[in-house]
């Protein structure tokens, strides 16, 4: 009795045993796998779905897992100055063409020798050094009440700060990047005496005190608020393919224009990636940079954040179609990082919030 009492027993620990062993070497396995997978460590400031998406396609057609680390431009470049050599950044991605160069700036990228991605990439969107690339393009633009404004009495940024749009005029606060960057590409042009004189005036025609992103200037324009705004190009897009009627019917009332198409041209800033300095995934990276760039992933990417695709071949939501071709600012993009702190130091003398 005692016999068969022990031997149960040995059979009992021996099969936990086993099945113990067992699920330890599949759990090891499992992380070999893993370890083994090839992957690309994304640190991106962009924070669109549309993003997400296209890491998952370019997964399905390489089996290379994109890893994000998300932050904001300055968070992330700092920890990869920090980190140095042991950094796992492979790809930084960032909106600005001044937020970028800085990027380069502050030692932590590293030229992209890729010829596919420069045929992908025109010349005018890519730094000189090929430390970053363009990935998509927007126009800061006038945006107005198709019912109460004439398109034809407002054709430049310098007409907002006309007499007869006080009270009427919408934009966002002065902590905007997007603020920032269109009053350094007027530094760039026309000096900062003439810079401040435009800021000036559009504080003067405020129809409100600076709230809310771009979306919320058109709906202030639909609710009468004001009657121009001042936005991006891609905001009006979203909002013409929203899941929300409201949005979709506010954007039906709005018109859109281009302003100094006679003059200096309208303001355009991009969003763009650049190859980390210490990436320990270059090949991977450097493919995931081809495929975001090209005719396929700018599609994607178009049709999702209605920004302006850098791929000439890449296909464009209806609605960027129509607006057609415009005049674009003849301006270094690079640069307006160096005017960013004369702009801040504008708005606060003009007493733009």
């Amino acid at each position: 009795m005692k016999q068969r009492i022990k031997k149960r027993f040995l059979i009992v620990v021996s099969s936990i045993l086993f099945i113990t062993i067992y699920f330890i070497f599949q759990l090891i396995r499992g992380e070999s796998l893993e370890d083994e997978q090839p992957i690309v460590n994304v640190f991106t400031a962009r924070h669109y779905q549309i993003d997400n998406e296209i890491f998952k396609e370019f997964t399905n057609r390489t089996g290379i897992q994109v890893k994000e680390v998300k932050g904001t431009a300055e968070e992330l470049i700092e920890r990869m100055k920090q980190e140095g050599k042991d950094s796992s950044a492979d790809l930084f991605i960032a909106v600005d063409g001044g937020v970028l160069n800085f990027a380069k700036q502050s030692g932590v990228l590293q030229p992209i020798t890729s010829d596919t991605l420069l045929r992908n990439v025109p010349k005018g969107w890519r730094d000189k050094d090929n430390n970053w690339v363009g990935i998509a393009t927007r126009s800061r633009v006038i945006v107005y009440a198709k019912e109460r404004v004439n398109p034809n009495e407002l054709t430049t940024y310098e007409d907002l700060t006309n007499s007869q749009w006080k009270g009427k005029v919408l934009v966002r606060s002065s902590s905007s990047l997007y603020n920032k960057s269109l009053l350094a590409s007027f530094i760039e042009l026309s000096g900062e005496k003439e810079a401040e004189k435009w800021a000036e005036g559009i504080v003067r025609n405020l129809s409100r005190n600076p709230e809310g992103g771009d979306k919320a200037q058109a709906m202030a324009i639909a609710t009468g608020v004001g009657d121009v705004a001042i936005m991006n190009t891609y905001y009006i897009g979203q909002m013409s393919a929203s899941s929300d009627s409201e949005e979709r019917e506010i954007v039906s009332k709005l018109g859109v224009l281009f302003p100094n198409q006679e003059t200096t041209g309208a303001h355009m800033n991009i969003s763009g990636i650049g190859l980390a300095r210490h990436s320990p995934n270059k090949e991977n990276a450097i493919k995931l940079a081809e495929f975001l760039t090209s005719r396929e992933g700018q599609t994607m990417l178009t049709q999702g954040s209605y920004e302006f695709p850098v791929n000439i071949e890449a296909e464009m939501p209806e609605i960027l179609r129509t607006w057609g071709d415009f005049k674009q600012q003849s301006i270094n993009i690079e640069i307006l990082g160096d005017f960013h702190k004369k702009a801040t130091e504008i708005f606060e003398r003009v007493g733009w919030e």
